[in-house]
């Protein structure tokens, strides 16, 4: 009974509990439901206001903009209407036109009418006046244009020739005072030296005993130092000199030098010689770089490459014609330089283009290149300008002269050669030279005979009077003279004298 009790008690209070929980918890979520409807209802009229506000704000722009596209068509509308305006305004102005120009066509063609009518009159007229001129001359209009035409022609042949022989008189004797005048000056202000070189040089002693060791032993110290140095030692009954044949004037000196030293020492044998050679040899190497720095230093020549440089020092062993290499380009450099000054040039590029002009001439290879093309290639290798690679290349016409540098060189370089006592010929060569002179101009139709006078300087040509005229004579003495241009090697220039004289012979008996 008890337990029953207990268990009904515990049945009853657990009811009682459900029931008061469930009745709070209904409390309870009512007030939560109600709070969330009271939220949401807030929020709501927040979002409505939101939309509201936006909606308001997109209409605004959305009228704006509706508003400038409006102002846009109206205003397209407007130019558009302009723009038809104009149209029909230029419609109405090319019809006015299309209209006169019709008129004026009609005008036209009336008076082109009237000028063919003209023109057929005067063709008939034409006409018949030159068949009356043909009936009293006895010539057909052909042939007498054709007359006229060869009147004409020779006339005109006749004046144009006298008008350019007085331009070109004129001309050459404006020219040829000017260009005397010019190069007289040069010459006068530029101080020169006439320096014939030799293939021998003289080695003296103090007495012959010292011949003898150096000939040595059967001759081995003479073998040796002619084997060492290249050059030809010549030890003959001259008192107190020694003979130093050889070509190349580095090896003469060479040998001067390595002589010198070897007589001054006293010991002479094959295995000094060797030595006191190959010192000097370095000596002689030191001495033409040094030789070349002195050079352009003296005629303020800078920036050269040291190659260049030594190749100007080697000059000083170097001749053409008997004619010093240095010594020559020293003076050619000053000639260009002079003469470049008188003609508003820059003399510092003269100069400088003088100087290297005979470079060619340096290198011991030899190459079939002319000595111009070869130094204007070495000239470029080593970084020189272009005119004055060009000068150096040109000054033979060898190549095209392209600036006023290349004459000027050309000019410079055959006054120092040609001065007299600059340069020596052989007498064979000198006298072959003359003969192909004459023969050249023998070769042309009508001449007689041919006097090379002055050295070469002058080329007097003689002509039949009955197998060349006057005319002829001037193309003869320019085509001469072309013709040694281009197929003869000579210094300085040659004068053509082309004389045609007609001769009257009667005899009274």
């Amino acid at each position: 009974m008890d337990i029953l009790t207990i268990i009904g008690m515990f049945l009853l209070g657990g009811v009682a509990s459900w029931i008061g929980i469930r009745f709070i918890f209904n409390t309870r979520y009512k007030n939560i439901i109600k709070d969330a409807e009271a939220q949401a209802e807030v929020i709501r009229k927040n979002k409505m206001i939101e939309v509201k506000e936006k909606f308001i704000s997109l209409k605004g722009d959305l009228e704006k903009q509706v508003n400038q596209r409006n102002a846009r068509i109206q205003a397209m509308e407007s130019k558009l209407k302009q723009r038809e305006l104009q149209i029909n305004q230029r419609v109405e102005e090319l019809q006015r036109k299309k209209n006169e120009v019709t008129s004026t066509k009609e005008s036209l063609d009336a008076q082109i009418e009237a000028v063919e009518k003209k023109k057929a009159e005067m063709d008939k007229l034409h006409k018949q006046e030159v068949d009356r001129l043909e009936a009293l001359s006895g010539l057909s209009a052909e042939e007498a244009k054709n007359r006229l035409i060869q009147s004409l022609q020779e006339e005109a042949k006749t004046e144009a020739a006298s008008y350019i022989n007085e331009i070109m008189d004129d001309a050459k004797l404006q020219a040829n005072k000017e260009a005397k005048r010019i190069v007289v000056q040069t010459i006068q202000r530029v101080a020169t030296e006439t320096a014939i070189e030799n293939a021998v040089t003289v080695f003296h002693i103090d007495s012959d005993e010292i011949k003898g060791r150096i000939i040595g032993r059967e001759g081995r110290n003479i073998r040796a130092l002619e084997a060492a140095t290249g050059v030809e030692i010549i030890v003959d009954d001259t008192p107190e000199a020694i003979v130093i044949s050889g070509f190349d004037p580095v090896r003469r000196e060479v040998a001067r030098l390595a002589l010198h030293q070897l007589v001054t020492d006293g010991r002479i044998h094959p295995a000094r010689i060797e030595e006191v050679v190959a010192k000097v040899r370095k000596q002689v190497e030191d001495e033409i770089v040094e030789t070349g720095k002195r050079t352009t230093i003296d005629l303020g020549v800078h920036g050269l490459h040291p190659e260049l440089i030594r190749m100007v020092g080697r000059m000083k062993y170097r001749s053409s014609y008997g004619q010093n290499l240095l010594q020559h380009a020293r003076e050619t450099a000053n000639l260009c330089a002079t003469m470049a000054s008188e003609l508003g040039l820059n003399p510092k590029k003269a100069r400088r283009a003088g100087l290297l002009h005979d470079i060619g001439k340096v290198p011991d290879d030899e190459p079939e290149l002319p000595h111009a093309l070869l130094g204007m290639k070495m000239a470029e290798k080593f970084k020189e300008k272009p005119e004055i690679c060009n000068a150096i290349g040109a000054h033979h016409d060898e190549c095209e002269m392209q600036t006023l540098l290349a004459p000027i060189v050309q000019v410079c370089d055959a006054i120092s050669g040609a001065r007299p006592g600059a340069r020596r010929e052989i007498v064979e060569a000198y006298i072959k030279r003359l003969n192909d002179l004459e023969q050249l101009a023998l070769s042309y139709p009508g001449v007689l005979k041919t006097y090379a006078i002055q050295a070469g300087r002058e080329l007097r040509v003689i002509v039949g009077a009955d197998k060349i005229d006057d005319k002829e004579t001037e193309q003869l003495s320019a085509d001469i003279a072309k013709k040694i241009q281009d197929e003869m090697t000579y210094p300085g220039q040659v004068k053509i004298t082309v004389i045609r004289e007609t001769r009257s012979v009667a005899y009274a008996k």
